[in-house]
């Protein structure tokens, strides 16, 4: 699709549409995220450590097999289009998170988690579609946009995640999950609009990764950018197993404190529907590679005093700060892979970066739980900022023109 295309294209309508659906995912995804470790305490007699463990299990399975079948996942959204991806991966996943309503013990939950994997995609294939329809001088604001849908909608869902889990129960929590996917979907199929046309790719022998990067001008930018994803969303999953049980310690196990860990689960929503459209545009007029060096270093910055705090106060205002970091880093890799990228390939890396970010989930998650157990609560969070000053190190030695990205 050429850039007059680009302009004639539903896009903006399909941007709002998107916003909502991805809104009403982020609802559903983040309403039991925070929750999941107290869920699987719940699942039999176990110790700190091994809660700590099976945590980190449970939020790994997923990414582990999303990270194996997002690409396969991307090559048949070019083949059948990414308004179909989308309806797959909401029914799919409201009927995973359904059936963990269900459960009644860890292996199950883990077995359940391993089939939402199965059919994720959801966001990543709406951030394909408006890629592959927005103008690029557009590419930057419209993606930062999006963000703010599943954001904002992760803002809200912890919040109302711990409200049921104080006044009903963490099961009735999966039920209403599965419903607010199935209503994505249907939001989807009714309202989103695509024209396809299915990407022809050239026979020459190549396949997987390898094969996709040979289209690119810059290979090397490619691969730095998908392992910078790997790299952000690991520090952001190996947070995810334990901060309720940190919120749990740092209350001494008193008063509404799962209530409390919704709230500091959500507050970096905030400043990320702040700071993501902002940020977007500023790197569409002065630069993305600039944002996205600052935004590495804002990140270690606020990770690091995390795991030096004794106040909840204190953790709710550093997390508030992460959102900010976070509006910096992920749109700006995308808007980078997009600008980056030719048109017949906007599907398959949106998928590669898919791919990689649930990698960074995996480990993430299971580093989170393994350091907690072995440790406690507070290393976890020293041990992101050091990685993410690794990835910013990566970034700045290998990739130097993005100091001075104007595209």
């Amino acid at each position: 699709m050429d850039e007059k295309q680009r302009e004639q294209s539903p896009w903006r309508r399909n941007l709002s549409v998107l916003w909502g659906c991805t809104f009403v995912a982020g609802i559903a995804f983040s309403e039991i995220t925070p929750f999941m470790s107290l869920y699987v305490a719940q699942l039999g007699d176990f110790t700190k450590n091994q809660i700590s463990f099976y945590s980190g299990v449970v939020y790994a399975a997923t990414f582990f097999v999303t990270a194996i079948v997002s690409p396969i996942w991307g090559a048949l959204a070019d083949r059948k289009g990414r308004k179909i991806m989308l309806i797959r991966a909401s029914l799919g996943m409201a009927v995973a998170m359904f059936l963990m309503g269900l459960v009644t013990n860890v292996w199950q939950l883990i077995a359940l988690r391993a089939l939402q994997g199965l059919f994720s995609g959801f966001v990543s294939n709406a951030q394909a579609l408006i890629a592959s329809q927005a103008p690029r001088k557009n590419a930057g604001k419209a993606l930062g946009t999006l963000v703010t849908g599943s954001t904002s909608g992760m803002l809200m869902g912890p919040v109302i995640g711990g409200v049921l889990a104080q006044l009903v129960s963490i099961r009735v929590t999966f039920f209403i999950t599965a419903g607010l996917l199935l209503l994505a979907g249907i939001i989807s199929g009714l309202f989103v609009t695509e024209a396809f046309v299915p990407v022809e790719h050239k026979k020459d022998g190549k396949s997987g990764l390898a094969g996709l990067l040979g289209q690119f001008r810059d290979p090397r930018l490619i691969i730095v950018l998908l392992l910078s994803t790997m790299f952000v969303q690991l520090g952001n999953a190996s947070i995810a197993p334990i901060i309720s049980l940190y919120v749990k310690e740092l209350m001494h196990s008193q008063g509404l404190y799962a209530l409390v860990a919704g709230i500091i689960a959500a507050l970096p929503g905030i400043s990320n529907i702040l700071s993501a459209p902002r940020l977007g545009a500023y790197g569409d007029r002065h630069g993305s590679g600039r944002v996205l060096v600052a935004g590495y270093l804002f990140a270690v910055l606020v990770y690091l005093p995390q795991g030096f705090v004794t106040s909840v106060v204190v953790l709710g205002g550093l997390r508030f700060l992460v959102g900010i970091s976070d509006g910096a880093l992920f749109p700006t890799i995308q808007t980078l892979l997009t600008k980056n990228s030719p048109s017949s390939a906007t599907s398959a890396i949106f998928s590669w970066n898919q791919s990689f970010q649930a990698l960074g989930n995996m480990f993430g998650a299971l580093l989170g739980g393994t350091l907690a157990g072995l440790f406690d609560y507070n290393v976890v969070f020293i041990t992101t900022a050091l990685l993410l000053l690794i990835n910013f190190a990566m970034l700045w030695f290998t990739e130097p023109s993005l100091r001075h990205q104007n595209a």
